[in-house]
């Protein structure tokens, strides 16, 4: 997903993180049909003179009703959560030093350098040399993922990150068995961490969220690729070893 100038862009999304960003939702709050998650769409759209990017989600909401013929409707539910909590002995992380500095949203792209527009905000991801990605959030903070395929893990490490923002991305990689995870620790700092995950649990938890996350060549039946993760292990396991 990407606004630029008057142009909204969104590209090989499935109707459940289309409506999930036009009404400023999580995916997981979504419920529907199957097909909400299995069917991708590209829409690329003009946005009218004097729109800004504030303006999208409410525009992204009438296209919904007028091309897809979307009947939504906002209802309050219960459900089971994780909740992100202290260690016993309490915090173990350092904080970060180093003061946030917040996206400057008209600097041009570097080269190797794309941008994205998230539910909390721009994203600017630079592709290393390495096969790691880092996630530049501005103020939100600063992250970094490495796939190690021969041990099929993802390596994580994040900077000037808040307890809160951990919960979100948490919830967006897949929280634990599809829940998502709220931050309870009570923290209000900034801090530096690392942690790895178990591909093949994340993608399970991430199917269990709702969101499709194809495991073979685009187009296939996505056949294998993800095994039954064993309790929490993906979140839990994870930053149990962080404190």
């Amino acid at each position: 997903m990407r606004v630029d100038a008057d142009r909204a862009t969104f590209t090989y999304m499935s109707l459940t993180e289309l409506i999930a960003y036009g009404y400023k939702v999580r995916p997981y709050q979504v419920s529907g049909p199957d097909w909400l998650v299995r069917d991708r769409f590209d829409i690329a759209a003009k946005l009218p003179e004097g729109a800004t990017r504030d303006d999208v989600p409410a525009m992204l909401q009438a296209l919904l009703a007028e091309r897809f013929k979307l009947a939504a409707h906002r209802e309050t539910k219960e459900h089971p959560v994780l909740g992100l909590t202290l260690a016993k002995g309490g915090s173990k992380l350092q904080e970060s030093t180093a003061a946030p500095v917040a996206l400057d949203e008209n600097a041009p792209l570097r080269p190797g350098e794309t941008k994205v527009d998230s539910t909390d905000g721009p994203i600017r991801m630079m592709r290393n040399g390495d096969g790691s990605t880092i996630y530049n959030m501005g103020a939100r903070g600063k992250f970094t993922l490495t796939i190690d395929g021969q041990t099929g893990t993802m390596h994580m490490v994040a900077s000037g990150i808040t307890m809160k923002g951990l919960a979100n991305m948490l919830t967006t990689l897949g929280g634990g068995n599809g829940r998502p995870v709220v931050d309870m620790t009570g923290l209000t700092g900034r801090y530096e961490l690392a942690v790895e995950f178990s591909l093949s649990d994340l993608v399970t938890s991430l199917k269990d969220q709702g969101l499709d996350i194809p495991t073979g060549p685009r187009g296939g039946d996505g056949g294998g690729g993800a095994s039954d993760p064993s309790g929490d292990s993906t979140v839990a396991d994870a930053l149990g070893k962080q404190g």
